[in-house]
């Protein structure tokens, strides 16, 4: 995200090298712009076939392709708060036990740089009702898998039966 105005005084940032990276800088108030990486969760979860959750995607990127329920960590919300609120708002479905499972970056990605908060979860129930950013979703297994929107979303899926089939 470049900024161009600053919003202490408004006037107009310049971008300097700062700490070897073009950063913006407000000369009247002293101010540099950082841009850091957005923090965001996904959630891996399985129902007693051990079939993993997908969602369909209703918005870019990836749009129409499938992927891990999740998305953007609200302000002031925990990290495990952001867990429970996106697997609801995108399955209808609750959780319970979240457990670190991965944390990853994604860099000068739609939404620039990402920080991907990755848990594992128990289901309470299993009755799916796509919403929010998701037009469908589903279960299926690593071999019946649809296509997956994002790279590291079929890593961590891999990754996942990977380390469970033991």
């Amino acid at each position: 995200m470049k900024y161009f105005y600053c919003y202490n005084c408004g006037n107009r940032i310049k971008y300097r090298d700062i700490d070897s990276i073009s950063r913006g800088y407000c000369e009247n108030c002293d101010i540099i712009f950082y841009e850091n990486p957005i923090p965001s969760v996904a959630i891996i979860a399985e129902n007693q076939r051990r079939e993993i959750l997908l969602v369909k995607r209703n918005v870019r990127p990836g749009i129409g392709k499938w992927c891990l329920p999740g998305g953007f960590i609200e302000k002031g919300e925990k990290v495990e708060e952001s867990v429970h609120r996106e697997l609801q708002e995108e399955t209808g479905l609750l959780c319970k036990f979240p457990k670190l499972f991965s944390v990853n970056s994604i860099n000068n990605g739609y939404y620039g740089d990402i920080i991907l908060i990755t848990y594992s979860v128990t289901l309470e129930n299993f009755n799916i009702c796509a919403g929010d950013d998701a037009c469908d979703a589903g279960f299926f297994s690593l071999d019946l898998k649809p296509e997956i929107a994002f790279d590291l979303h079929n890593d961590l899926i891999n990754k996942w039966y990977v380390q469970n089939s033991k």
